[in-house]
């Protein structure tokens, strides 16, 4: 079966989003600043953290971190189900547990996780959609973080309800917090891909906006060569 995105890319974007009853000026995203958390990680000596997060398409969301200073890698591959069903094909069927996710790993010294999730809700994805974003629909697609210790979780949590109580967004924000979960990188054709396919249909209206946002809103933290997972980084 054809996927959406991929459809996109063979029958051409005007026709696409013609049939969806959607447009791009709809989806046009000027990002939102938001408030940096109030509460964050005390700072430590590790040198390396790793962290998952979903927000729609993988392509987009493993774009906007690879062009974060501090990221050392990002990974798109599936998050929330078992690793017999973590294929993309099977992941796209919406039935599988999984969301598109992407595991960040960064620098605490130099970017801390409370940043991380301040980009992840002001510019990686519109977190008051639960099960969409964009032309994208499905469980697959929600918008989920999967902390991988308790003191992310106490993070994600604070900032979560700090943002809801400020009413930054005009819905509340209804991302998911899912501990305990397994990571499973994507295929090696998903890796990168918003920097091999610029020109894509999908990239251009959905999510080269996002690197933009990220440029304005986070100029000291934008970097403009992003870090890139390597042909046998994506399977580790």
């Amino acid at each position: 079966m054809m996927t959406r995105r991929l459809w996109l890319g063979a029958i051409g974007l005007a026709a696409a989003t013609a049939a969806a009853g959607w447009t791009p000026a709809a989806r046009a995203d000027g990002g939102r600043a938001v408030p940096a958390p109030a509460q964050d990680e005390p700072a430590g000596s590790a040198t390396s953290e790793v962290t998952v997060l979903a927000g729609g398409c993988f392509w987009g969301v493993q774009g906007v971190f690879q062009h974060v200073q501090g990221v050392t890698s990002a990974v798109a591959g599936y998050a929330g189900g078992t690793k017999e069903t973590a294929q993309y094909e099977t992941v796209s069927s919406g039935r599988t547990g999984h969301a598109e996710s992407v595991r960040v790993t960064f620098d605490p010294r130099q970017i801390s996780y409370g940043r991380i999730l301040q980009i992840y809700f002001s510019v990686a994805h519109d977190p008051t959609e639960l099960n969409r974003q964009g032309p994208d629909t499905g469980t697959q697609y929600r918008s989920v973080l999967f902390p991988t210790d308790d003191a992310q979780a106490a993070v994600a949590k604070a900032y979560i309800a700090q943002l809801n109580d400020a009413h930054v967004f005009a819905a509340p924000i209804v991302t998911q917090i899912e501990p305990g979960h397994a990571f499973y990188p994507a295929e090696a054709y998903h890796q990168n891909f918003l920097t091999l396919h610029p020109t894509y249909p999908y990239i251009v209206v959905n999510d080269m906006p996002k690197i933009e946002n990220l440029k304005r809103l986070f100029p000291t933290l934008y970097r403009a060569d992003p870090v890139l997972v390597a042909a046998a980084g994506a399977s580790q």
